[in-house]
């Protein structure tokens, strides 16, 4: 049916409705209504099938965009899941979350007077359909397979890995920290951002195809590295990097300098009914507070846009480059814009008044220069450019570095990178010590999530030949 494609010459681009910014900022629900399914196959009508789909080549997984849109626009949305769902493992998640705007969508070859296909929005309600039809099943093996896969980390690249393995009939047993499944999914992701019952579903489904977890756990500590390794054939370390980066400057020890990650956990805790101490005290809650978040990219996103919800007296973003440098994603700008942050662009701290607890951050103006080594516009002060911003909570969203490797886990033999994630073979993703492979952001650095499912399939893929390799070379000697 080729003539329901190539639509974009007289359908205009479109997206599932907001809600309105003064209700949505009441609440953490997921500010995107559904899409009507006949607006969803009119959106998806509007690809151009291009020979050489740019959209796929920037995809990190390389998703079939093309086919599920073309499967979309004919209504056959159950092929279409099928397709979307080959290529990825979480694409409910992968339709809320990623950048599409970076990725995509943002290399969608239509004219730009046309704009881009909604793809994002697209993949989403592909999968929501299949969710509510039953399509999506849980995992059933062929075959059940003797030889296991201890897994450290339940985060986006744990749980693909996990999937992956599964599906092959190896017994998995996923090991993380926390109480409950996801990662930054589930507590580093707020919930007008990504619903917690979407991430909880994906949890329920990996059970129900006999991924084993073990939350709570204490890898390092109460079970170390050594006996881990000694339960199972393999193991995968995918815990992602949570170090938050600081920040220096007088007055960098005042209380209420938080970093993001303990902000955004405290309120994601607090919205799953969990009583949060440093929430309930005030120290990690933005309620009539005048709240400075210091960085640009994403997470600093949903840190303003949680400051909004919580009730501020106001709200302010303080980024040292303009809105066109700007790592995070134009779309979260947008929104934050519309629930009413304050940006303040081409600032950076350097300093941070009160007496015992902040009262202020003191910034100076930038202003952009020349191309450093990295092709980015290098920033500048502005002599005599200095300013003062009135701040009862300041949250420093400067991004991650892994947790110090390899004491983390209590296994010295690990090699760790000069970027202290931890070094593996580029092929293989195996690390210094055999059997153990890493995949993820405590191999890459703090990345997308995307990135994340991608490196957990590929792991996985390694992980299974290393395993049955190993498996044949016992039964040959004996």
């Amino acid at each position: 049916m080729a003539e329901r494609m190539l639509q974009f010459v007289r359908l205009n681009q479109q997206t599932p409705d907001k809600r309105a910014a003064s209700v949505r900022k009441e609440d953490f629900d997921e500010i995107y209504q559904d899409f009507d399914p006949s607006r969803a196959e009119g959106q998806a009508s509007r690809c151009s099938q291009c020979g050489v789909p740019f959209c796929q080549v920037n995809c990190p997984l390389a998703n079939n965009i093309p086919d599920w849109l073309k499967l979309t626009a004919e209504g056959r949305l159950e092929e279409a899941y099928d397709v979307s769902s080959a290529t990825n493992n979480m694409p409910e998640i992968c339709g809320r979350i990623c950048p599409q705007d970076r990725l995509c969508e943002g290399n969608c070859v239509i004219e730009k007077g046309f704009e881009s296909v909604t793809i994002g929005a697209v993949e989403r309600f592909v999968t929501d359909t299949a969710f509510d039809n039953g399509w999506v099943k849980p995992v059933r093996p062929l075959r059940e397979l003797a030889q296991s896969v201890g897994i450290v980390g339940a985060g986006p690249a744990g749980l693909a890995a996990a999937e992956m393995l599964r599906k092959q009939g190896f017994q998995v047993h996923v090991y993380d920290r926390y109480d409950r499944v996801g990662g930054l999914l589930i507590y580093g992701i707020p919930g007008f951002k990504l619903e917690k019952d979407i991430v909880i579903r994906r949890w329920k489904l990996l059970e129900e195809g006999g991924v084993v977890f073990h939350l709570g756990a204490d890898i390092g500590g109460a079970l170390s590295f050594d006996d881990l390794r000694k339960q199972h054939d393999s193991v995968l370390i995918a815990t992602g990097v949570y170090k938050a980066r600081d920040i220096g400057g007088p007055g960098s020890g005042l209380a209420g300098i938080v970093p993001a990650l303990d902000y955004l956990t405290a309120s994601n805790r607090t919205n799953l009914g969990d009583t949060v101490a440093a929430y309930a005290d005030g120290t990690l809650n933005a309620a009539g507070k005048n709240v400075v978040v210091i960085g640009g990219g994403d997470t600093a996103m949903d840190c303003v846009r949680t400051a909004i919800r919580q009730g501020a007296t106001s709200v302010k973003c303080l980024y040292r480059r303009d809105k066109a440098n700007m790592p995070g994603s134009m779309r979260e700008v947008k929104n934050a814009e519309e629930e009413g942050v304050e940006f303040v662009w081409l600032s950076a701290p350097e300093a941070f008044h009160g007496e015992g607890r902040v009262s202020a951050v003191r910034a100076v103006r930038m202003h952009l220069g020349l191309p450093d080594a990295s092709g980015r516009q290098s920033v500048e002060p502005i002599e005599n450019g200095q300013f003062t911003i009135d701040a009862d909570l300041v949250i420093k969203a400067l991004g991650f570095d892994p947790e110090d490797l390899p004491t983390a886990f209590g296994e010295t033999a690990l090699k760790v990178s000069r970027w202290g994630t931890l070094s593996v073979d580029n092929k293989t993703f195996m690390t210094s010590l055999p059997g153990v492979f890493a995949a993820g952001d405590i191999v890459r650095g703090a990345s997308l999530v995307v990135w994340a499912i991608r490196d957990g399939r590929d792991a996985a893929a390694q992980i299974a030949e290393y395993v049955r390799r190993n498996a044949t070379a016992s039964v040959a000697a004996e």
